[in-house]
């Protein structure tokens, strides 16, 4: 048996998630059909307990849409017009106390980039850098769920809404929270409770905007205040390619 978390939008308050950790029958291998026979396994538990229908979002699921919602897949257009998967974006802005951002990471294949040497052997991770903008490293999946939402809604700004809300979870077999941090099926959670309630727009994706939500902060979100950052979802760009072309995770 093994536990994996299913991750459901919560609508009425902060964090905007509701984890809820399932136990089911593990299909030893990593091979994709056996991780797919474990992800069938966990959304039976799951519906078992209430929770039904699940997306499993990896390169792993069997739904072309929750392969595409891989953040190994998942593209995000730069300021500088460059297209490049959020799983890059995310591993190539990383700054560490001897090194980074590895920007040329942006340029090479999600699992190359995850895998790059200098991740390990730069020493202390210490903030993330994104083509200018300084983002810290607390709340710890700030910066990954920033760039993971910004590509959702750069996709489709009703992404939520028209494909995303009528599942009631959301799993991804391959994170384990006692290895990982920052998963791709909440970060997609959050972004259907952040849409359902009407929290998501341009502006949100401000940097101090969007930490100040992060940190809980409602009373301080500096909306409509032009010194502050201004990479905006606008400066993002909303016209976003197709992700037929990206590695799948």
């Amino acid at each position: 048996m093994a536990k994996r978390p299913i991750f459901t939008p919560n609508f009425s308050d902060f964090p905007y998630v509701k984890e809820v950790d399932i136990e089911f029958r593990w299909y030893p291998g990593f091979a994709k059909s056996r991780l797919q026979k474990s992800i069938a396994s966990l959304h039976r538990a799951a519906e078992d307990k209430g929770i039904a229908p699940i997306l499993e979002i990896s390169g792993k699921s069997t739904s072309v849409l929750g392969v595409s919602l891989s953040a190994f897949n998942l593209p995000l257009k730069t300021p500088n017009g460059q297209k490049v998967s959020v799983e890059c974006a995310y591993q190539g802005s990383k700054v560490f106390e001897n090194g980074g951002p590895y920007q040329d990471l942006y340029s090479v294949s999600s699992r190359a980039a995850k895998t790059d040497e200098r991740l390990r052997n730069s020493g202390k991770l210490i903030a993330f850098n994104f083509f200018g903008e300084d983002f810290p490293i607390d709340p710890q999946t700030a910066f990954y769920d920033w760039l993971y939402l910004t590509a959702l809604w750069q996709k489709k700004p009703n992404l939520a809404k028209e494909e995303l809300e009528p599942f009631e979870g959301f799993s991804d077999i391959v994170f384990n929270p006692q290895r990982s941090l920052n998963c791709q099926a909440r970060a997609a959670a959050l972004f259907v409770s952040l849409s359902k309630e009407g929290l998501i727009d341009e502006q949100f994706f401000n940097k101090d905007c969007y930490l100040q939500y992060m940190a809980c902060d409602l009373d301080r979100i500096p909306y409509g205040q032009g010194q502050q950052s201004e990479m905006t979802v606008h400066q993002l760009y909303i016209t976003w390619p197709d992700a037929e072309n990206f590695e799948a995770s």
